[in-house]
């Protein structure tokens, strides 16, 4: 079949690979009919996660079950299913308690309590290197799906792909950042980013009864998208100090609540870059650091952009000061995906307004190129094995 496969850092290739197995009672097989790029896939694209050998990428992909194991009774053949990214077993403790992300059993070489750089990591992953479980992703023509009695969600067929797609990541990520916000009705929610995740962040938090939602990015192209399709305020770091006009806004206290949906690969200047050489860091936290500034005392920041490394002198004293509270992590999708779903069956939410591309797998190696150059005004890519 073919597959993008990630070679080294910023070479993404579509080879020929083998064909997926069924290889435990709980698989299945999945023939993807759309697969998406995340910016978490950046991260490997760009080194900064590790990735030593060849990896089938992506963990948003969506299709129709080809084959079952024999444990399989909750989907059969020709059942059209999305696949939630975290790969969860179901049963172990933190499963039990809606933590997919921190599955006891999916990951057995390199899972662990202590949440290091290198080792002991939570449940793993589709196509997100072999810390996090060394599976398959789901950019490629099939996909071996293990535990899928747990992991697999099945769709309506009046919906498009699009319509759809995006509860495997992006949609539930979105949703856990202004959860975690405790966003109830009437605040402030400042979204630091306005990529995919972000512009989903920005969609909920609308429907959670937000009085106002402001996105904040670099990029101007971004910016129109979530005026167009989050219908939020906006702000360029560009243009304005971005906590300075936030404060404005709000009286001068800040946010209620600030969502970093940006993570590591934030903008950075030199003085940052000479830094991060110096101590040894992936990327920067300056997204974070907004947040942390922008957000009003006793607010929450809500973290989704993902963090890899440890950061030198990380801001204790502003977040002690300010009584902040702070939530990060993965996002339990397998705990969200039936409330999101049933959010698109009632028409409460649309999800395909922010995909720019729409390109066949083979041209795989050019769609990480313009999403990860931010060329072509790329917002969102999906891809048609």
């Amino acid at each position: 079949m073919k597959a993008a496969v990630f070679h080294k850092m910023k070479d993404i290739r579509v080879d020929n690979v083998e064909d997926p197995q069924i290889l435990d009672p709980r698989d299945a097989i999945i023939r993807v009919t759309s697969t998406a790029i995340c910016g978490s896939d950046l991260h490997i694209y760009n080194g900064m996660i590790p990735q030593l050998g060849n990896m089938v990428m992506g963990h948003e992909f969506m299709g129709v079950v080809e084959e079952t194991g024999a444990q399989v009774k909750n989907v059969k053949k020709g059942d059209r299913v999305i696949v939630p990214f975290p790969i969860s077993c179901g049963s172990c403790f933190f499963c039990q308690h809606g933590h997919y992300p921190h599955c006891e059993n999916s990951n057995p070489e390199h899972y662990g309590p202590e949440g290091g750089l290198m080792t002991e990591k939570g449940a793993a992953l589709y196509g997100y290197t072999d810390l996090y479980g060394g599976y398959a992703g789901g950019q490629a023509e099939y996909v071996r799906t293990p535990f899928a009695d747990t992991g697999l969600v099945k769709v309506s067929d009046r919906f498009t792909d699009e319509q759809v797609l995006f509860l495997t990541d992006i949609l539930p990520t979105g949703y856990s950042a202004v959860h975690w916000g405790e966003v109830k009705g009437g605040e402030t929610v400042a979204v630091f980013g306005c990529g995919p995740v972000g512009l989903m962040a920005q969609k909920v938090a609308w429907i959670k009864g937000a009085k106002r939602v402001i996105g904040i990015d670099l990029e101007d192209y971004r910016l129109d998208m979530a005026r167009r399709s989050a219908k939020s305020e906006t702000i360029n770091l560009k243009d304005v100090d971005a906590v300075e006009a936030i404060r404005e806004m709000t009286g001068g206290r800040g946010a209620d609540v600030c969502i970093d949906a940006v993570g590591m690969e934030a903008d950075k200047s030199l003085l940052d870059r000479a830094m991060s050489v110096l101590h040894m860091e992936k990327g920067t936290i300056n997204a974070l650091r907004m947040c942390l500034s922008a957000v009003r005392r006793g607010g929450i920041v809500s973290v989704v952009g993902v963090y890899g490394t440890p950061f030198d002198n990380f801001p204790w004293h502003q977040i002690f000061d300010k009584g902040l509270t702070i939530k990060a992590g993965q996002a339990p999708v397998q705990f969200f995906v039936d409330e999101l779903y049933s959010w698109v069956d009632q028409g409460k939410i649309v999800l395909d307004d922010i995909i720019t591309h729409t390109l066949p797998l083979e041209q795989a190696s050019h769609a990480y190129d313009i999403f990860n150059k931010k060329e072509d005004n790329c917002v969102k890519v999906v891809l048609k094995p």
